[in-house]
């Protein structure tokens, strides 16, 4: 050391890379929502990893839409409220109209689970973690996304 007062850890930016799956489901059920109030809230606190949106076009608009919510509306409650994860799914399950009956929610769940990349997608990630494509190569988009995860973590915290 050098005399110098320690960094201030506390105003220190660190971007972290989301690593819950969208194939989790909190307990209303819901795959891909906790990832969903992960990103946002990351973002809010303008610490999300590069490259991620906090509410995208992909599962995140699918699940907001699925439920029948106001991305704008998503948006405002986690900037205001910092919600824990459980604070998140009781404000989703008393807004006005939302879908939480079990048909809705299975159909949701399926469009996410069933969800495959397109082809460039898929090679793409496939050979950024030097996974031959092969039969048994993932073809789904929620394993792939996770193989992507844990590629931008490693990448940005274990190399």
């Amino acid at each position: 050391m050098d005399g110098d007062d320690p960094p201030n850890l506390k105003n220190m930016t660190t971007k972290i890379v989301p690593l819950i799956s969208s194939g989790i489901a909190g307990p209303l059920g819901v795959l891909h929502l906790p990832r969903l109030w992960l990103k946002a809230s990351l973002e809010e606190r303008g610490k999300l990893a590069d490259g991620y949106p906090g509410i995208g076009a992909g599962y995140d608009s699918m699940v907001i839409n699925g439920l029948g919510l106001a991305e704008a509306a998503v948006r405002k409650y986690i900037k205001d409220a910092k919600p824990t994860y459980p604070e998140f799914e009781a404000w989703v399950s008393k807004q006005p109209g939302v879908k939480l009956d079990k048909a809705s929610v299975e159909k949701l769940n399926a469009s996410i689970s069933g969800y495959i990349h397109n082809d460039s997608t898929r090679k793409g990630i496939l050979s950024e973690n030097k996974i031959p494509e092969t039969a048994t190569a993932p073809k789904d988009a929620v394993n792939l996304n996770n193989l992507d995860d844990w590629y931008a973590f490693h990448q940005a915290e274990l190399k």
